[in-house]
Parts: C-alpha cells; sequence; structure tokens
C-alpha cells in the first residue's frame, strides 16, 4: 500500500507580499543543505489584500495574487523537486475572511439573505427573537454606533456603473444592496431622465422605467420557496446586466444615477437629510451596528471572537467540494505532499473531516490509484500526510478515529521548553 510522504525536517515559510514564491524559490538550495526533507508554507490561498498571515482566505480555489501567480508555484515546486524536497501546506477549512469587499460568497449573503446561493455555506442564525434582527445579519463592523456613523456621512452609497450594482461603502468595506431595493434609487432616477432626452430617445427612457419596475417585482430575500430563491437568483444578474448595458449606453443614464446617489447620501450637519439613507439602510438584509454589539448580539458563527473571520458549514458535502477543489488539484500534481489542518476544534466533525480529505487524495493521487486498480479505497486509506494544530490538554488524547499522523507539536515544545525553564524560580 502506498504510504504517505513523511517529512524527515520541516521549515516553516510565511508567505505574504513581503516574500514570495519567487523569493521562496531562490532558498531552496540553501534549505537542501541543511537536509531539510519538506517545506512548511503558510497558507497561500487568495486571502485578503495586504494579509501577513494568510489564515483569512477570501477564495480556497484561486492563489493569492500578492505571493505570485501559478507560475511562480509551478517554479518553487519543481525547484524542490530537483532538491528531492516536498511541501507540506498550511489549511484552513473551518473559516473565510469576511467583511471588507474581497469574499464573493460573503457578498452574495449581504445582498441576498435567505435566498443567497451560498447562503447554506455559514451559520447564520436567521431566525432571532428580537424583531429587529429576524431575518437580518447583524455585521458589528463600525467604530461607533450606527446613528452617529450615519449622520457624520460615513455611510456612503455608491453606484458601479460597469456592473449595474448599488452598495454601501464604510472605509474599506462595501455592503451591496438588495437589487429589490434599487427602485428607490432607479425610480426618482428614470424621472430625472425623460425631460433631458430628444423625443428619438424615448425608447432609453422607457427600457429605464422597464427595468426600473423589473428589479422591484424580484422576489423578496425573506422567500423559501425553492422556485423563488432560483427565480431571484436568476434574475438578479440578469437585471443588474440589463442595468450596466444602458449605463454603457448612455452617460445621462450614469448621470441621473448619479445625482439620486448623491442626493440620499445626506450632509453632514443636517440630521434630516440622512433619513431617506436610513429607511434605505433599514430595509436590507444586513443591520450595520458598532463592533460593541458582538459580544451580545452577533448571529454569525466566528473563528472564535474575530468578526472578520466567519465560520464555514465544511461539513457539508457542497461547501467541501467548494473549498477543496485547487487543494485536491496540488495534491493530484504532487505538488503538496501533505497538510497542516489549522483550528481542527471549529470543525463541526473532525473525524469525518480528516476521513473525507484522506479519501479525496486517494482517489486522486496517480500512485494510490494506481496500487488498488480499479477497488474502491481502503476506508481508513490515508495516503496523505497530514497533522492537525491541536492542543492536548492534560485530560485529553488525540482521538483514534482522526486519520492523521499527529499534531503539530505544542505539548512536545512545552516539555521541550521545560528543560531551559527553572521549575523552582517560579
Amino acid at each position: 500500500m502506498v504510504r504517505p510522504d513523511v517529512p524527515r525536517a520541516t521549515y516553516r515559510l510565511q508567505l505574504n507580499r513581503g516574500f514570495t514564491f519567487a523569493q521562496a524559490t531562490e532558498l531552496v538550495p540553501y534549505l537542501a543543505e541543511l537536509s531539510v526533507s519538506h517545506v512548511y508554507l503558510s497558507p497561500y490561498f487568495k486571502a485578503r489584500p495586504g494579509s501577513l498571515h494568510g489564515y483569512d482566505i477570501v477564495d480556497h480555489n484561486a492563489l493569492n495574487p500578492e505571493i505570485g501567480s501559478r507560475a511562480d508555484l509551478d517554479r518553487l515546486c519543481a525547484a524542490l523537486r530537483q532538491h528531492g524536497m516536498g511541501q507540506v501546506l498550511d489549511i484552513v477549512p473551518n473559516h473565510v475572511g469576511v467583511l471588507g469587499a474581497d469574499n464573493p460568497w460573503w457578498q452574495d449573503v449581504l445582498q441576498n439573505g435567505h435566498a443567497a446561493v451560498h447562503a447554506s455555506f455559514f451559520d447564520i442564525d436567521w431566525e432571532r427573537l428580537r424583531d429587529e434582527l429576524h431575518g437580518k445579519l447583524l455585521v458589528p463592523v463600525l467604530g461607533e454606533p450606527y446613528g452617529v456613523v450615519l449622520e457624520r456621512g460615513e455611510l456612503v452609497l455608491a453606484f458601479d456603473a460597469e456592473q449595474g450594482e448599488i452598495s454601501i461603502r464604510y472605509g474599506s468595506h462595501r455592503f451591496p444592496l438588495d437589487p429589490q431595493t434599487y427602485p428607490r434609487i432607479l425610480a426618482p432616477a428614470a424621472e430625472r431622465l425623460r425631460p433631458r432626452l430628444a423625443e428619438e430617445e424615448a425608447a432609453l427612457a422607457d427600457a429605464f422605467d422597464s427595468l426600473a419596475l423589473a428589479f422591484g417585482v424580484l422576489p423578496k430575500v425573506t422567500e423559501t420557496a425553492p422556485t423563488r430563491i432560483a427565480e431571484r437568483q436568476r434574475s438578479v444578474p440578469l437585471h443588474t446586466q440589463r442595468l450596466a448595458r444602458l449605463c454603457a449606453r448612455s452617460a445621462e443614464v450614469v448621470r441621473c444615477i448619479e445625482e439620486q446617489v448623491q442626493q440620499l447620501n445626506g450632509r453632514p450637519g443636517e440630521p434630516a437629510s440622512f433619513d431617506s439613507l436610513d429607511k434605505l439602510l433599514s430595509a436590507q438584509v444586513f443591520r450595520l451596528a458598532s463592533w460593541r454589539m458582538a459580544a451580545d448580539d452577533i448571529n454569525y458563527r466566528r473563528f472564535f471572537d474575530i468578526n472578520e473571520l466567519a465560520a464555514l458549514r465544511v461539513e457539508e458535502p457542497a461547501v467541501f467540494e467548494a473549498t477543496h477543489r485547487l487543494l485536491f488539484e496540488l495534491v493530484a500534481s504532487g505538488q503538496v505532499n501533505g497538510v497542516r489542518v489549522d483550528h481542527p476544534d471549529g470543525l463541526y466533525d473532525p473525524a469525518e473531516y480528516f476521513s473525507r480529505l484522506q479519501r479525496g487524495a486517494a482517489e486522486r493521487l496517480p500512485a494510490f490509484t494506481a496500487a488498488i486498480g480499479d477497488a474502491a479505497p481502503p476506508e481508513r486509506a490515508s495516503p496523505l500526510y497530514m497533522v492537525v494544530e491541536k492542543i492536548i490538554a492534560a485530560f485529553e488524547q488525540l482521538p483514534a478515529a482522526w486519520q492523521v499522523a499527529g499534531t503539530t507539536g505544542y505539548d512536545f515544545a512545552n516539555l521541550v521548553n521545560g528543560l531551559f525553564v527553572d521549575a523552582g524560580a517560579e
């Protein structure tokens, strides 16, 4: 039976914009001289821009462009093979980076709520007893109470003519509006447009009027019927694409929308000027709040208490598949020879996760599939070297059901450190 590639000695490399695939490649000959058998690489899937650690992944199926391209990674892996070395990759199955404007799954949920394609990817309690949170997603991102931030003009309504989308901006954060509420902006903009057009452009005004009405009759975010949810998921991108085409066709359409957006944005020092924007925000799936509200009112599961890291339901087969395509591709190509799994205690069913990961590797590793032929992989086949970032408490043992080689060694490190500490001086 094919055995996993067990490292003899690893060397951790922290990748980010300051230390890239190309720079890591330059170090390979030196590491080989040190008798390192495997480089142990920090997460390098696409993370939030500027991330120095890589644990705030926003796309598990893309490389972090700040670290390098696929060609850069291929060159690193080729250098490792040339020197008889392998790669252990730090993977993050438990959570993703949210907030900002970079995670398309989270943006989908902010825009579409229950009806989002990716709503089931996250643990969100939509059925809160408090009326103001029922069916909504609390986002505790504001530096001050909502009313203060609103009346300072820090919540800025913005229109993206190229994408045909309207959103709220707060610093680096983007909150897409529910398209079913677009008529609150588009209908007044359409009234501005018609008198500005020549008679021969009446068809353009009619198309804009028709589109504003179409947005208004979209199925609501609270829909539960599968057919209505599917209708919304089909219609939203079609409508936003139509709006983008109208904007590309007429600068006057863009101007009228932007004028209405500017009016809704209000004027600092005039609290009443923000009333319409407040009503628009109240109609959204997301409820923006001060970061201080997270301790009591947050209704999505996080990584510990970090608001920017939302937990994934990786126990669901669809979520597992969606977050492991690139990893399995790298395993199948022989470029990744082992993994370090971050925070397994955050997984709903760690044993099943490790089993599924090993099965996925077994189905894709050429040497393993050649060894078993047409037979199904043995139930506990473990062809992939896997260690877990797990702190073993004094009363714990690593579960026998986990198909892993062991932990990253926190307990061993504590014992070694004890050799250099005088216990009598404690």
